[in-house]
């Protein structure tokens, strides 16, 4: 999977999001990766999902958390729609 494959889905949820009239959307890279399949296993490739969160990310965005070293299962952004 490479970061592409990661950005596609973020905007897939993004969209849809949009569609509902919601103001915001939280995306946790956990989950994204479960949607895109590989995730929970050792061939996992959060680094790249994290990496399409923060290239997706927009100063008005806010990071709701941030695993330690900045990668992760956990990292939880809100995108303002």
């Amino acid at each position: 999977m490479t970061v592409d494959t990661f950005r596609k889905e973020i905007e897939r949820l993004i969209t849809e999001a949009k569609k509902r009239g919601e103001s915001y959307i939280d995306i946790k890279s956990g989950e994204v990766h479960r949607s895109v399949g590989g995730y929970p296993g050792k061939n996992h490739n959060m680094p790249s999902c994290c990496q399409a969160m923060y290239s997706l990310k927009k100063p008005s965005d806010e990071i709701i958390y941030s695993p330690p070293k900045g990668k992760g299962a956990t990292l939880k952004i809100r995108y303002y729609l």
